[in-house]
């Protein structure tokens, strides 16, 4: 009884220092402290295992891809991307906006990161927006909507990370989103449509193929980037980590050789900031695992598992799974949710049957949501630090967004092809 209450006590304790902004990776590692101590669990554990958790190759994608999107923007390949899509979507009403989404998907398809799919576009195409007769309000809306398909459109940072945790084919979860992904941006682009029409927002050019073609040839290397990443995975020339290294090459090279804006003084730079961005991620994954060792020793997957695996029908399982997901989303960072929840509930849905290719895409796209799911919403914070917007104005005009892509989400849970056709289609 006395340890039950030791347990209950440090992990309000740390909830409350979560709450006052503590950093998420020091919150899980005084809970991992503290909990060791309390159920003598050898302390001596926490140091090898920080150190044996991150000895893996596939992780080695991560600061690669990191790094990817680093280069791109310093070499204004964003920037052509983002002028290739309003030259093809710019004809519709709410055509900048769409375009602003579309450049999120395909700065995705390089990157694989949510928040830096936000601040990139969002600091090319907001104050284009603003210009363009759209309300900052909504257009910062719509930069931090469109930044949620950064970690669902391969490559993708948080599929590494989940491959890593559940010892799944990283090469088949990142095609297992390429659909989904697609799926996302097309339900926000007619979304961002909609409202667009019914207040009258963003100036209209006309469809000029000469216009596309010049933009589109202006853009081959960010076309380029994408077909490296994807042709390579998917015929299996690359394993992620190696398409990861080739991305990294070409865009340094692209940079300096061919588009001159990356300078050889400012390479340290960009290295600086891509470095900063992985030493945030790396030690949380480290300590998260011990925290999972953990909770295994305390039993919470078994609870947890015992009473979602009662509901018994598989569709009520998976409704459990995503509602869980999405209420850990609105108070936690899309990390610390996969690596805690996702050992925790895909167990439980591979005993109920479902694939597990399909779940981690389930998953992964419920954490994707939770960048934009308040009062947490990563992304929301992003777009009102690179716009000066206040955040609670950003959310009233997110809403819709939201909607929409919760609607994309049920129809990717509930029909599997969606997440399994181009993994059983490539024969990996």
């Amino acid at each position: 009884m006395e340890q039950s209450f030791l347990i209950t006590l440090i992990s309000l304790g740390v909830t409350a220092l979560f709450i006052l902004g503590l950093p998420i990776f020091l919150v899980i590692g005084f809970w991992v402290a503290g909990i060791s101590l309390v159920i003598d669990f050898t302390l001596a554990n926490i140091g090898s295992t920080l150190f044996e958790g991150l000895s893996f190759f596939g992780l080695l994608a991560l600061p690669l891809f990191i790094m990817t999107g680093d280069l791109i923007n310093a070499a204004g390949i964003a920037k052509r991307l983002s002028d290739f899509a309003y030259s093809v979507l710019g004809f519709a009403r709410g055509g900048l906006g769409m375009a602003s989404i579309g450049a999120c998907g395909m700065f995705a398809a390089i990157s694989g990161s949510n928040s830096g799919t936000t601040a990139t576009i969002g600091s090319i195409m907001h104050p284009e927006l603003v210009k363009g007769g759209y309300d900052k309000k909504f257009a910062a809306a719509t930069i931090a909507a469109g930044g949620t398909v950064g970690i669902i459109i391969p490559p993708s940072i948080i599929f590494i990370v989940y491959g890593f945790l559940l010892n799944l084919p990283i090469s088949e979860l990142f095609i297992g989103g390429m659909l989904p992904g697609l799926l996302m941006v097309i339900v926000m682009m007619l979304t961002c449509n909609i409202i667009s029409r019914r207040n009258n927002w963003g100036k209209i050019i006309s469809f000029d193929p000469k216009r596309i073609m010049k933009s589109g040839l202006r853009a081959y290397l960010g076309f380029f980037a994408i077909i490296i990443v994807v042709y390579g995975i998917y015929t299996g020339a690359f394993s992620p980590t190696e398409a990861a290294g080739v991305t990294v090459g070409f865009c340094l090279l692209a940079g300096v050789l061919v588009t001159r804006e990356i300078k050889i003084k400012n390479l340290p730079e960009i290295l600086m900031r891509s470095g900063q961005i992985t030493g945030m991620l790396a030690p949380l994954i480290a300590v998260s695992i011990v925290m999972q060792q953990i909770l295994s020793l305390l039993g919470a997957g078994v609870f947890l598992g015992d009473v979602i695996s009662a509901l018994g029908d598989p569709m009520l399982i998976i409704i459990a799974c995503m509602l869980l997901v999405l209420a850990a989303g609105t108070v936690l960072e899309s990390l610390p949710n996969t690596i805690i929840l996702a050992p925790i509930l895909a167990p439980i849905a591979y005993t109920a049957g479902v694939d597990p290719i399909h779940f981690a895409v389930i998953f992964l796209v419920g954490d994707a949501i939770g960048f934009i799911t308040p009062p947490y919403g990563l992304n929301l914070y992003v777009a009102s630090g690179i716009t000066g917007i206040p955040y609670f104005q950003i959310v009233k005009h997110v809403l819709p967004y939201l909607f929409s892509l919760m609607a994309a989400w049920v129809l990717i849970a509930f029909w599997p092809p969606l997440s399994t056709y181009l993994v059983q289609f490539s024969g990996l």
